[in-house]
């Protein structure tokens, strides 16, 4: 009987000891739930946030690229070619079409930093924040120095001239580098895939580049085919008359 009473009472600590290593146990279960459903609640919420800012958020994009990616260095590369040339008129059509080039790209760049005031959280917490809201101050200043331009031939002129050779590169490569930068930022908001785009953007650059370094060799180039030419088929100058001298003088073809 006392053996009876004494496997009772075992069978009764056990139990007490199985009912209290159960219940926290199922406790931290229900809260582990608990914290799941909150989180993916959460992250779902999140994506119901990205997915209606997705538009904003390639526009932003499609803008900032077209204005800094594209606009700007191809005004660059306008004005580059317009240093071979000697025609009056030639001169003015590349300064206008820059002009206008650069214009658009000011207006792209405003628009964008409006959307991105309005539309965005900006905390500044990352380069791309950072590097945008001084290349806005940038690009406005250097369209004011545009606007200042002095006369040729004035003494402020050598100096206007390499400030705004100097504004103009260091926001042309800030802009393509923050484009790049833009991306990134999008692949990390969106979880999408950019592969495509840098790769497009990439080779894009690289052209503009190479025919804005081909410049300065194409012109050595049509010199070296000119002089060439003059040793091979053009005669001494002791052997023509006044008269031939005249004839071959260059025409201007403006």
């Amino acid at each position: 009987m006392l053996f009876l009473q004494n496997k009772k009472f075992s069978f009764s600590i056990l139990f007490l000891l199985l009912l209290l290593t159960f219940q926290p146990l199922s406790s931290s279960q229900q809260l582990k739930k608990n914290v799941e459903f909150n989180t993916s609640k959460k992250d779902h919420s999140q994506k119901q946030i990205s997915s209606s800012l997705l538009f904003d958020i390639t526009l932003h994009g499609f803008l900032l690229w077209a204005s800094m990616g594209f606009l700007m260095p191809v005004g660059i590369l306008v004005i580059r070619m317009s240093n071979r040339e000697q025609c009056g008129r030639r001169l003015k059509f590349y300064f206008y079409i820059h002009t206008i080039l650069q214009i658009l790209s000011v207006l792209l760049v405003t628009a964008g930093a409006v959307m991105s005031i309005k539309k965005f959280n900006n905390a500044f917490n990352n380069n791309h924040q950072r590097i945008g809201i001084g290349l806005y101050g940038m690009v406005w200043l250097q369209a004011l120095i545009g606007i200042v331009r002095p006369k040729r031939g004035s003494r402020t002129r050598s100096l206007w001239f390499f400030i705004h050779w100097m504004f103009g590169t260091a926001v042309s490569l800030l802009g393509v580098f923050n484009v790049y930068s833009g991306l990134f930022a999008y692949h990390e908001k969106t979880s999408r895939r950019i592969r495509i785009w840098t790769i497009v953007f990439t080779v894009e650059i690289s052209l503009i580049s190479f025919f804005y370094l081909f410049q300065d060799k194409l012109v050595y180039i049509q010199k070296q085919g000119v002089i060439l030419g003059n040793e091979l088929v053009t005669p001494t100058d002791q052997g023509l008359s006044p008269n031939d001298k005249q004839k071959e003088l260059p025409t201007d073809p403006c």
